[in-house]
C-alpha cells in the first residue's frame, strides 16, 4: 500500500495548515512573522551579515505604499504588509523559478493569500487597483534592494524594475538585522494596522 503524501505543515503555534485547502482559522500572525523573518529574499544572494528577509521587505513595501498612497485606509496598508505572506509557508521563489514551476505555484499562492486575507478582515481578493498600487511599491523596494545589497547597477535594476521616483525612497535604506528583531517589528506593525481598522 502506497504511503499518502503529506500536504500540510505543522506551525510553531501548533496549527496544522493544509497547503491544498488552507483555512483562515489555521492562520496566525506569529507563524507568518516568524516564517517570513527567516525566509531570505534574492535566494540569500545579498551582501551583509544577515539575510535580507521577506519580513523586512514587507515592512519596507508597506512604508513605500503609504508614501505613494497617503490617504489609503489602514486595511490597504495591512494588505501591503501582508503582500508576500504566503511565503511563510512556500518560501520566496525568484521570478524565473516561478515561471519555470508554472501555474501551480500561482494557484497555491492564491489559496494561501485568500485564507490570510480573510483571517485578518480583508477581502479574499483585493481590488485590482489596490493590487497594482502594492505591486508598484514592491518594484520600488526591489530596485532599492537590487542596488543596495544584491549587486545590481542602477542601470540594470532600472531595466528590470523601472527607475523609482527618488522622493519615495527619501530617508529609506535597506536594513539587515537579526530575524528576531524583524519578526518583532513585523508583528508590532501588523497589530498597529489591525488596531486602526
Amino acid at each position: 500500500m502506497a504511503q499518502q503524501s503529506r500536504a500540510w505543515q505543522r506551525m510553531l503555534s501548533g496549527r496544522r495548515l493544509d497547503l491544498l485547502d488552507p483555512t483562515p482559522v489555521d492562520i496566525e500572525i506569529e507563524d507568518i512573522a516568524h516564517g517570513l523573518a527567516f525566509v531570505a529574499r534574492w535566494n540569500g544572494q545579498t551582501r551583509g551579515d544577515f539575510a535580507y528577509s521577506v519580513a523586512e521587505h514587507s515592512l519596507l513595501v508597506e512604508t513605500i505604499y503609504g508614501r505613494m498612497n497617503p490617504k489609503a485606509p489602514p486595511k490597504w496598508r495591512l494588505a501591503a504588509l501582508l503582500h508576500d505572506a504566503p511565503e511563510y509557508v512556500i518560501g520566496d521563489m525568484i521570478s524565473p523559478v516561478k515561471a519555470a514551476v508554472g501555474p501551480e505555484y500561482g494557484a497555491l499562492d492564491d489559496r494561501l493569500m485568500s485564507a490570510i486575507h480573510i483571517r485578518f478582515g480583508l477581502p479574499a481578493a483585493l481590488p485590482k487597483s489596490v493590487k497594482q498600487q502594492i505591486k508598484r511599491a514592491d518594484k520600488v523596494s526591489a530596485w532599492m534592494e537590487a542596488t543596495q545589497i544584491a549587486g545590481f547597477s542602477e542601470v540594470e535594476a532600472s531595466k528590470f524594475f523601472g527607475r523609482p521616483n527618488p522622493d519615495l525612497m527619501e530617508g529609506l535604506s535597506i536594513v539587515l538585522r537579526p530575524p528576531v528583531d524583524t519578526r518583532n517589528d513585523f508583528t508590532a506593525r501588523h497589530l498597529d494596522l489591525l488596531g486602526a481598522l
